[in-house]
């Protein structure tokens, strides 16, 4: 007898190759060595921003008898954020517009139950984030795939607009982007604009934009950063504190809605907000890290840190015979296995004590990712590690 829900059911089949890797493979068995250099998620390896940590113990110190009360979005975090993002982003958010949450995930969550019914689809595009999918399964909704474009991973315009049917609700764009490390540019933003706008006309309903941005103040090089809520007036914006703080264990973040939509449909979508995060398990930020959000908003992982190990750790897998897509932002780096040994190459890194990620989850086999948020003694432990198994394994058969 079948006691799982069907969509619990396909969700989690959806997830396997990931739980597989986190929960029953080598990775599990070894991760908590002190010995191994864990370059797999964007977890800390070192201790957490002083800053992060006075900001929690401070307004942990109750100032009256309802700071520990249930907390939606408070409009203070809402006016406070509204700020903010129209300081940021260049355009007149209002506090309604803002729904904080507990983290991205959680935006990501609302978003699809505010947008989408059941058998609707979403379209995103892969190598992928590993939680679209399955999150889209357990809001019965319908997950559709396309293939970034070449080597360097842009949006592939023609491949969205033919995945469009009459059920297309959203389209995911995830930028800066996981795992690539690339950011759109305007240009390509406001194409994919003109392709939506033309496509809703087509099926007549409207297509949204679902803004993936939890790595958007992480960028390199001085990167410009345009958000789709700038150019594509039906966008939702998720956000997380967790990547610039380096802190994913403390949930905070929120949905926003462009500011630039018409006034009747933000209306409408700003009215639901509060019943759908109630619904979906009161996913609200505690009152503490809301409390704490002008303290937060200050602060951010080293930049200058993570810049060297990514230009330390490029030139040496360069150098070495890996393929490393230079990442615009985020803080990974997307890798092609040398001569497409992926198991070999990445079980002989294991032998060693050094772990990535597997490309395999994401489906892109002859890939795998490398979070720079490992401490600075892994990066130097597993430089030469890869040297020394890329020629291990260079004439291997």
């Amino acid at each position: 007898m079948q006691v799982v829900s069907n969509r619990g059911i396909v969700s989690a089949a959806s997830f396997d190759a990931f739980r597989q890797f986190y929960v029953h493979s080598r990775y599990t068995d070894r991760r908590s060595d002190p010995g191994v250099c864990d370059l797999t998620f964007g977890n800390p390896h070192e201790m957490p921003l002083s800053g992060l940590v006075e900001a929690i113990r401070h307004r942990a110190l109750p100032l009256n008898k309802d700071w520990f009360a249930y907390k939606t979005s408070e409009p203070e975090s809402q006016a406070f954020l509204a700020e903010r993002l129209t300081r940021e982003l260049s355009l007149p958010f209002e506090p309604a517009d803002i729904a904080l949450t507990t983290g991205a995930m959680a935006a990501i969550a609302v978003a699809f139950y505010l947008l989408l019914d059941a058998g609707e689809e979403a379209i995103f595009s892969t190598p992928s984030w590993f939680f679209y999918e399955p999150m889209l399964l357990a809001a019965d909704a319908v997950p559709k795939k396309v293939r970034l474009l070449g080597e360097r991973f842009d949006l592939d315009l023609s491949a969205i607009e033919e995945a469009v049917t009459p059920q297309t609700r959203i389209v995911i764009v995830n930028t800066p982007h996981n795992p690539t490390g690339r950011i759109y540019s305007r240009d390509q933003l406001v194409a994919l604009a003109d392709l939506l706008n033309r496509a809703s006309e087509r099926i007549g309903r409207r297509i949204f934009i679902l803004s993936d941005e939890p790595y958007r103040r992480i960028r390199f090089d001085r990167h410009d950063f345009t958000s789709p809520a700038a150019v594509y007036p039906w966008t939702v914006i998720a956000y997380s504190y967790g990547k610039v703080l380096l802190a994913p264990g403390q949930r905070l973040g929120y949905m926003a809605l462009s500011p630039l939509m018409p006034r009747e449909e933000r209306q409408s979508l700003q009215d639901n907000l509060f019943p759908i995060q109630m619904s979906l398990g009161w996913c609200f930020p505690n009152a503490v890290m809301q409390y704490a959000l002008p303290d937060l908003e200050e602060l951010s992982i080293d930049m200058h840190a993570l810049s060297a190990k990514r230009i330390r750790m490029t030139a040496t897998l360069e150098q070495a015979g890996y393929h490393v897509l230079r990442p615009e932002g985020t803080f990974y780096l997307f890798c092609k296995y040398p001569d497409g040994k992926s198991q070999r190459v990445w079980d002989a890194l294991a032998d060693r004590d050094v772990f990535v990620l597997p490309g395999s989850i994401m489906d892109v086999p002859d890939h795998f990712r490398i979070s720079l948020t490992a401490s600075e003694a892994m990066i130097e432990r597993s430089l030469p590690v890869f040297a020394e198994v890329a020629q291990a394994t260079s004439g291997a058969r």
